[in-house]
């Protein structure tokens, strides 16, 4: 490998913050989203390391799914957004695949395939509680319940809502979507998936008998304050890469493209193997952290393609190969977001197929 950028996966880490959500709710069942590569840490080597504990796993579309089962994942799969056409629902026959059901077409696909349907396999009945993305209105779906109940090739329904606002605990929305969602099911209504990942760590009220971590268990959380079960998570990427050139910058030079970092001392600039080409952010701001010799030095310039220039002078020992932590163990990937203007999902999902994943089992 001749450029040094790498993303080093903890898949120990990992599992620990999946059995982390299970601990939230013992006697529900945690269908671990590996949805977008897993959040750009590898689908297909993440579902292998968690397969001997999961009941199911959980993807956006069909081709996840199939990619996941050419690669051997023989537990159940749910189709996060089911299906797209009817002309996928012959795959969700022979692949074993769960789709959930959010709009009046899929219902249709699915009576209109009972006469050759084989296998049998749950529902999750989508329910618009407040997110108005997708989802049946409450007052439609008993009528729904009952046409879906009715088909041979559904053992269960299961109804699912999404929560809008559930990482932010002070504010009433998911309150409110959780009193809408127990309107319809009532405490002892059908089997229900309301909890994504903030709502495992910071709503108990809306675990039920389903959930759905997703980014916690890639060790971010998606509060902005500090939160009890957040606190436990591991990071399980560290996105690094090193210095490759150190040069002296006179006081009043400006740095990078735009010269939006004006030296206001005689100063050290070092340039590393990162830009957005990578998946980087384009946009993170002068004083971004990053970490080099177990110290924080701060991004010093505009992030460019290929490279990026950080700001050595208070690190006179740093040098050429010295390695150098985007984020990871010592430094948040949460952290590194706020200081980008955006949320750490961005971060691990938009790394690019030429930063190479290692993984440490």
């Amino acid at each position: 490998m001749s450029r040094k950028v790498r993303a080093d996966v903890d898949l120990n880490a990992i599992r620990h913050n999946y059995r982390l959500a299970c601990a939230q709710a013992p006697e529900a069942n945690a269908v671990a989203i590996v949805k977008a590569n897993a959040y750009g840490h590898g689908a297909v080597v993440v579902a292998r390391a968690l397969e001997p504990e999961v009941p199911a796993f959980g993807v956006a579309c069909i081709e996840e799914a199939l990619e996941l089962r050419a690669a051997g994942i023989q537990k159940p799969i749910m189709l996060l957004e089911g299906c797209f056409d009817e002309a996928e629902l012959p795959l969700v026959d022979a692949r074993q695949l769960w789709p959930a059901v959010h709009s009046e077409h899929q219902v249709h696909a699915l009576e209109q395939a009972k006469s050759w349907m084989t296998s049998r396999f749950p529902v999750f009945l989508k329910v618009d509680t407040g997110m108005h993305r997708l989802g049946f209105a409450p007052d439609d779906v008993p009528p729904v319940i009952e046409r879906l109940q009715a088909l041979p090739c559904v053992t269960e329904v299961i109804l699912m809502t999404h929560f809008a606002r559930s990482d932010e605990p002070e504010q009433a929305a998911t309150a409110h979507q959780i009193e809408c969602f127990e309107k319809l099911a009532g405490a002892e209504g059908p089997a229900a998936c309301l909890s994504n990942s903030a709502a495992i760590m910071a709503w108990p009220a809306a675990h039920r008998n389903w959930l759905r971590p997703g980014m916690m268990l890639y060790g971010a959380t998606p509060f902005t304050t500090p939160q009890a079960v957040a606190d436990r998570l591991q990071p399980a990427m560290t996105l690094s890469t090193e210095i490759i050139a150190i040069r002296d910058v006179a006081v009043g030079e400006r740095v990078g493209y735009g010269g939006t970092f004006v030296c206001d001392r005689p100063s050290r600039i070092g340039t590393i193997a990162m830009g957005y080409g990578d998946g980087y952010p384009r946009h993170a701001k002068n004083g971004t952290p990053v970490v080099v010799r177990g110290r924080r030095v701060p991004v010093a310039g505009r992030v460019s393609m290929d490279m990026m220039t950080i700001d050595l002078t208070d690190l006179p020992e740093a040098q050429v190969g010295d390695r150098v932590e985007l984020f990871g163990k010592q430094l948040s990937v949460s952290e590194v977001a706020a200081w980008c203007d955006t949320i750490p999902y961005t971060m691990v999902t938009c790394l690019t197929p030429r930063v190479p994943r290692y993984y440490d089992e």
